[in-house]
């Protein structure tokens, strides 16, 4: 990964750079928030570790700029034992995690993995595709294939080619593939550019138009759903991926958003636990942390406390049957629904810019 250092003591950045570089990471460091901006305009970053108190512009504003610039980058707070309260209100703003000061090697290492696990599950299990040649091959196999997003250089065969439709809701995508569906036997649909519609309408309205289209049309045909890894956030990914497997999940989305909370749920699905087994399913040693991911879930309806036991609620138990689909989701082509991430185009937007309606 791609990873920015950022804090104004010398001696503690160099000594966590020097860790992410030896294991194999490209790593930049800046001594300022200023810096990172700077930084941050100028080249790709999988995800920044940022010092919470810096002179001039604190790490918790540079985190509320790059929440607004940059959704997609991971960005974890470094924090001294005497502001873990900062932190945790860092996490309640979008930030991924936190780090103590000073670190364990092993601490640093759970972070990067559980990044690296959160990169993964919002990419999901599908291989990349190309929307075009999947569109060719489904027509070569006689089907009829509606290729939304994308623009042939020349008529395809068994391909009709159409721009993805910008009006007022996600309800015109709805409209267009439903009328094709409908007008043909052995029709497939292959969605391209799907960013596109996140760009511009509020990702609830696009999610709930793919939920839709994908309940009229079962059974019809297959459909896949490509998307830019680099431009689409990973909210937005899930969001998709929720949309794909059952509306009914839309309001679990910000605690499944997160892999502690998905170990969580997963440990609790084996049956009731208490705190301290709790944080070892999880993998941390860090008690505030637990407790505020403890706490989202409850606030969420998923977990319950009672007589010192953890358990799942019925909303919980749904939760876990999600991730179980989403697990599973793009791993086989042959399912009716196929969700694939796309390499990034040439003259696309930089990655890490900010995907989302105006004024969202």
């Amino acid at each position: 990964m791609r990873l920015l250092v950022v804090d104004d003591d010398l001696v503690f950045r160099e000594e966590l750079a020097t860790l992410l570089s030896d294991w194999g990471h490209q790593v930049e460091s800046v001594s300022s928030a200023a810096k990172a901006l700077e930084a941050l305009g100028i080249a790709e970053f999988d995800a920044v570790f940022s010092d919470v108190r810096m002179p001039r512009m604190s790490g918790i504003e540079l985190l509320r700029q790059m929440r607004e610039r940059w959704p997609r980058i991971y960005v974890v707070m470094i924090t001294g034992y005497a502001t873990v309260e900062t932190a945790v209100e860092a996490m309640k703003l979008g930030a991924f995690d936190y780090l103590r000061k000073p670190f364990r090697a092993e601490s640093v290492q759970r972070i990067v993995e559980l990044i690296q696990e959160e990169r993964a599950f919002s990419l999901g299990a599908g291989r990349e595709h190309d929307p075009l040649h999947l569109a060719e091959r489904w027509a070569k196999e006689k089907r009829e294939v509606l290729l939304i997003g994308v623009a042939p250089k020349k008529p395809v065969p068994g391909v009709t080619a159409t721009d993805l439709p910008f009006t007022d809701s996600g309800v015109g995508l709805q409209e267009t593939i439903l009328r094709f569906v409908e007008s043909h036997s052995h029709p497939a649909v292959v969605i391209g550019n799907i960013e596109r519609l996140f760009a511009l309408h509020r990702s609830e309205e696009v999610a709930a138009a793919l939920s839709q289209v994908l309940e009229r049309i079962e059974g019809k045909g297959p459909v896949a759903i490509g998307f830019d890894p680099s431009i689409l956030p990973d909210q937005a990914v899930l969001e998709i991926r929720s949309a794909v497997s059952a509306a009914r999940v839309h309001g679990m989305l910000g605690a499944l958003a997160n892999p502690l909370r998905r170990h969580i749920l997963r440990r609790l699905a084996e049956g009731p636990t208490s705190f301290t087994e709790v944080m070892r399913a999880a993998g941390i040693d860090d008690s505030p942390k637990l407790s505020f991911h403890l706490r989202t879930l409850q606030e969420d309806g998923l977990i319950l406390h009672s007589q010192e036991a953890y358990r799942l609620s019925p909303n919980g138990e749904e939760a876990v049957r999600l991730l179980k689909e989403v697990d599973e989701m793009g791993s086989q082509e042959e399912g009716r629904v196929l969700l694939f991430p796309v390499r990034s185009r040439e003259g696309s937007p930089r990655a890490g810019g900010r995907v989302g309606p105006p004024g969202s």
